[in-house]
């Protein structure tokens, strides 16, 4: 990978180290949900819902609406530019481990087919008779 990772990737990374905010992604893949629903789905206090909803937010991961009959409840949906940062950013990551593996593959196979008994490529050090 020769460039490097943008800025918002560490915090992308961070809210979806937690269990609890990466379950809440997985549900929020299904359909839009209000927090209370996410809590009680997970099994968490709302108050520890709110400060995961509050991470997954500040990194760009969900978004926060409020539907116009009733500006108290919020609905959270995953947000597109978190993830498709972390997606072509993975894509790199698995370009690269590719590559590396295709040299590695090739030299282990061009020691194989060398000829048994052969130096090939090696030098011999030893005495001279």
């Amino acid at each position: 990978m020769s460039e490097p990772a943008p800025a918002g990737l560490d915090d992308t990374l961070a809210a979806l180290a937690d269990p609890v905010r990466r379950r809440a992604v997985e549900l929020l893949a299904e359909r839009p949900r209000r927090a209370g629903e996410l809590a009680k789905e997970l099994g968490t206090a709302p108050s520890t819902m709110s400060k995961h909803l509050r991470v997954l937010r500040q990194s760009g991961l969900v978004t926060e609406t409020s539907p116009e009959f009733d500006t108290r409840v919020r609905i959270y949906a995953l947000a597109s530019a978190s993830m498709l940062e972390l997606r072509r950013w993975l894509t790199l990551a698995e370009q690269g481990w590719a590559e590396q593996l295709g040299a590695f593959a090739a030299l282990a196979e061009h020691d194989a087919n060398a000829a048994p008994g052969t130096n090939e490529g090696k030098t011999d050090e030893g005495p001279t008779p």
